[in-house]
């Protein structure tokens, strides 16, 4: 991991712990409750750009950025539950994308390429 890598995982460690302590819900049923509530949140932030396109005008960005913060909340929960941490999750993420780039299949589609 680069040093950079490593400041940035530090930090997205220290949210997802912040994160934790916020977090009330029923504790048996996270397994529906966290992903159920993750792609709802993801679908408000689908939600300010679907009413932009429909609307026209400007984006709402401070609206947005609320949004994408419940995502990130969620995410860093999910992640929790499931034993994991949050930079983890982004090093995983990013040596698969890493990967993809360079094997040329960055632009495809599915799970496995």
């Amino acid at each position: 991991m680069t040093e950079t890598f490593e400041y940035i995982a530090n930090d997205l460690d220290r949210y997802q712990f912040e994160a934790g302590l916020t977090a009330v819900f029923p504790k048996e049923m996270w397994k529906y409750y966290l992903p159920l509530k993750l792609a709802g949140e993801a679908g408000e932030v689908a939600e300010k750009f679907g009413k932009w396109v429909r609307d026209g005008g400007s984006l709402d960005d401070t609206a947005i950025v609320k949004e994408l913060g419940d995502v990130l909340w969620y995410v860093a929960v999910l992640a929790n539950e499931l034993g994991y941490d949050l930079s983890e999750v982004a090093e995983v993420n990013l040596s698969k994308l890493r990967d993809r780039m360079e094997r040329g299949v960055i632009k495809g589609s599915g799970d496995n390429r």
